[in-house]
């Protein structure tokens, strides 16, 4: 991992209640598109999923949409993006979603939303992954999530050698320079242990 060229937004498929929301992944797309950083996503041209998606495109950048052929009608597919993949079921898109990404980033959303990034999370703390992931805490949206997680801290079902290792973004102009530092620390850790055996 060298340098941050794709971040896999994880968000709501409608808009939610607050105009904030919408703002949000409406920023963080042209931001993205402006950094020169493809979004992967699940496909949709529905809620904020389809925000995210188009203000990326409509700001010059690339998007790869991954969706399973059951969700094609029900999130109406943006057919629009640059890369388009249809997968049989929602275990291929995940994988598929992971491979193609730098980083995870969730949005305000749902179930399915809480689902991925949890996922993330957890295969993180199995040390599966090192890839940055960030909550949008747009108005607070992620606190009681938060909250959750430092409550099974607080219980001792998360270990500190089994820690959670989430970043927290307050606004989505946070994300790409926080992932940005992320991905540089990765790599010098990553570069440093390559590099120890030699110098002992």
């Amino acid at each position: 991992m060298t340098k941050l060229r794709s971040i896999c937004v994880y968000c709501g498929s409608s808009n939610g209640t607050r105009p904030e929301y919408v703002a949000g992944a409406e920023r963080l797309g042209r931001d993205m598109a402006e950094g020169g950083i493809r979004l992967v996503y699940g496909g949709g041209n529905v809620g904020l999923m389809g925000t995210v998606a188009r203000a990326v495109i409509e700001n010059g950048g690339q998007v790869t949409g991954i969706i399973p052929t059951f969700l094609q009608r029900r999130e109406r597919m943006l057919t629009e993006v640059e890369e388009l993949i249809v997968t049989k079921d929602m275990h291929e898109r995940k994988r598929l979603m992971f491979e193609r990404a730098d980083a995870f980033v969730a949005l305000p959303g749902g179930v399915g939303t809480l689902e991925e990034l949890v996922e993330q999370l957890t295969w993180a703390q199995l040390g599966q992954h090192k890839k940055p992931i960030v909550l949008v805490n747009i108005d607070g949206f992620w606190t009681r999530f938060l909250d959750i997680l430092e409550h099974m801290r607080e219980e001792g079902f998360i270990r500190p050698e089994t820690a959670v290792d989430v970043l927290v973004a307050n606004t989505p102009e946070e994300v790409v320079p926080m992932v940005t530092t992320a991905i540089e620390k990765i790599t010098r850790a990553e570069m440093a242990m390559s590099v120890a055996p030699e110098t002992l």
